[in-house]
């Protein structure tokens, strides 16, 4: 394969994304707004770390349809992890322990499935077929997920050409991990069931910039409907990367689109400079064919070792076993991301699958600073039968642990004579990734018994055409016609309010200005402050505009109408106080600067400002801004 050298990030082009065969596709996965959960009758949206009772599990692969096991279950199976789950009464029922059957599918649910998938322009299915999908990893207690897919071949517009979208399925969103060290992993149940719906792109993003700008159409599309969830954990996406010459790579759980370039990038870099690590072992002879390793207890042999971790588990009566490379010297120190290693590949393995996550967790002879002495290596040498070309990796832990540890190392070690493993990976902070778990393939599928296929009726998809939102791209086209402010055109054109603000300019002629500035910036303070902006609903909001454009309530009063609207639920015209006499100025600001002498002020030159708004607040919903500024400056004039 061509010597192509990575750049940095910021060096890299469009051409040499081309070059290394960069392809890329999503995986988007997006909580629905419903009151109850997918397939039980527990309330949805509910979150809390408190639970009232604790369930431990061992989970166990079944066989498909066709007889066969999945890969992915078979090496959850190899942790032999206990599962704990948390319980809090009011949030999980029954059905979540599969302890019941499930009820029917939420129609709510269903209903923003499908009218999201006409905003996809797909074709939505006739007939609703639920599946069963294996989960080993205990992130759901029944060890499956159902799932259904509600449309297929969709389609978004980016830049000049089409993103096709292969389908989009609902299924039960999955628990919350709280801990999950050595054998022991913990979930919350709070979030479990709650309807989510999956939307896979085909892989037609061509550097990771592009994936990011995807993601972020698909985001956009899907809040403009108003029925999505919203905050930490809502969306998450699962980004697929190859190169030519690589495989499909999942990278799990992105939970912000910023992260998209930096974690598509590093994973690309890793399946080419794992391609270049093939063919360097191949030169050297090294084939799956031709691959020799083997693995001993050595413990005895490093009893008396200064080295502190491996000292510290002989103490702790744990096991070190020695595995022996051969022809592998160097090659723990090839690069595969930024500023990350082939041990790391190894690492993850032992970390994962043997369950050994204190770190470090592997020693080996490629890295002989801070490490076991010269003198103990070549001990080790001598009792592997190794020479000065073989890599010497170093494993402890419990027996069993060090065991399963000294052969994945001996796996993942043979596997780089092949190419690239298809496996998972998970996200990490500094834009790199890490191993997960085996990639998954089409064993984990298999119908669902207890659920009957559903019928879509054609008068239910014509009833959800009819009130489908607008494109946000063709509101942004608008809103720039209208010369509203720049930074609220992009959020107002996904918004919920977006058709609450057309209705407000062509019906009802408000100001498209305020209209806009109202809808997203004022919105937008009121969240900071930490109050409940779903109390404000469309009427609430159509009626201050309204009342503004009437002249009855001043343009600055609007955002006290709107604090004073999510208190009380309701804003009316009964709700403004008369218009103010002539002497009422004079006694908000000598009330007003009596509060401004008890204040420590460090900045006298901020009076004016700190006055001002002392007094728009005794003098809400009656008097413009610009009247008191004006009124302050004769006074505060007058005393300088």
């Amino acid at each position: 394969m061509a010597k192509f050298q990575f750049k940095p990030f910021e060096e890299m082009t469009e051409d040499d994304y081309r070059e290394i065969g960069f392809k890329s596709g999503l995986e988007v996965h997006q909580q629905l707004l419903t009151e109850k959960k997918l397939f039980c009758r527990c309330p949805a949206g509910r979150y809390s770390k408190e639970y009232n009772a604790e369930i431990l599990r061992h989970m166990r692969p079944t066989l498909s349809e066709l007889g066969e096991y999945d890969g992915t279950a078979l090496m959850e199976f190899k942790t032999k992890k206990n599962i704990t789950y948390r319980i809090n009464r009011e949030t999980v029922c029954t059905y979540e322990m599969d302890d019941t059957p499930p009820f029917e599918i939420n129609e709510q649910a269903l209903d923003i499935a499908f009218e999201i998938g006409m905003l996809l322009d797909a074709t939505l299915v006739d007939e609703l077929h639920i599946a069963r999908k294996q989960y080993l990893d205990g992130s759901i207690p029944t060890g499956f997920q159902r799932t259904a897919i509600t449309c297929v071949n969709g389609e978004v517009p980016y830049k000049d050409r089409i993103i096709h979208i292969i389908q989009m399925s609902i299924e039960e969103d999955s628990c919350r991990e709280a801990s999950d060290l050595g054998h022991e992993r913990i979930y919350l149940t709070d979030r479990l069931g709650t309807p989510l719906i999956e939307t896979v792109t085909a892989p037609e993003m061509k550097t990771p910039q592009e994936v990011a700008e995807v993601n972020q159409i698909l985001r956009k599309l899907v809040r403009s409907t108003g029925h999505v969830r919203t905050g930490i954990g809502a969306g998450r996406q699962d980004v697929n990367v190859s190169v030519t010459g690589g495989t499909r790579i999942e990278i799990k759980g992105v939970s912000r689109i910023p992260y998209i370039p930096r974690l598509t990038y590093n994973e690309a870099m890793r399946q080419w400079n794992l391609l270049l690590l093939r063919d360097e072992l191949h030169s050297r002879g090294i084939t799956e064919e031709t691959f020799k390793a083997d693995y001993t207890d050595v413990t005895k042999a490093l009893k008396k070792t200064l080295y502190k971790p491996v000292h510290q588990a002989i103490a702790d009566g744990k096991t070190v076993n020695c595995v022996a490379l051969k022809g592998y010297k160097g090659l723990l120190n090839w690069q595969t991301q930024t500023d990350t290693y082939f041990s790391k590949e190894i690492s993850d393995r032992v970390r994962v699958i043997a369950c050994i996550s204190e770190i470090p967790n592997i020693l080996h002879s490629d890295t002989p600073m801070d490490s076991i002495s010269t003198a103990e290596w070549q001990k080790l040498r001598k009792q592997m039968e190794a020479d000065e070309n073989d890599t010497l990796v170093l494993v402890w832990g419990c027996p069993g642990d060090a065991e399963t540890g000294a052969k994945e190392i001996i796996i993942r070690a043979k596997e780089a004579t092949i190419g690239i493993p298809s496996e998972t990976r998970q996200a990490l902070r500094d834009g790199t990734n890490g191993f997960e778990r085996i990639l998954p393939g089409p064993e984990r599928m298999y119908p669902d018994t207890d659920l009957p296929p559903k019928r879509i009726t054609e008068d239910r998809k014509a009833r959800l055409r009819e009130g489908l939102p607008k494109y946000f791209w063709d509101n942004m086209k608008w809103y720039y016609e209208l010369g509203i402010p720049e930074d609220t055109i992009e959020p107002l054109s996904y918004s919920k309010y977006a058709p609450l603000f057309e209705k407000l300019v062509k019906e009802h002629e408000v100001s498209p200005v305020l209209a806009a500035v109202v809808l997203v910036q004022n919105i937008k303070r009121l969240k900071k402050q930490g109050l409940d902006i779903l109390k404000l609903t469309d009427d609430i909001l159509e009626n201050i505009l309204i009342l503004n454009k009437d002249g009855l309530l001043p343009a600055d009063a609007i955002l006290f109408a709107m604090r004073d609207a999510v208190k009380t639920g309701k804003f009316d015209k009964e709700m403004i106080p008369e218009a103010i006499k002539e002497d009422q100025l004079e006694k908000e600001f000598g009330a007003a600067d009596r509060k401004f002498g008890d204040m420590e002020i460090i900045n006298p030159q901020s009076k004016h400002k700190i006055m001002a708004g002392i007094m728009m607040e005794g003098l809400r919903y009656r008097i413009e801004a610009a009247k008191v500024n004006e009124f302050l400056k004769n006074k505060l004039n007058g005393e300088g």
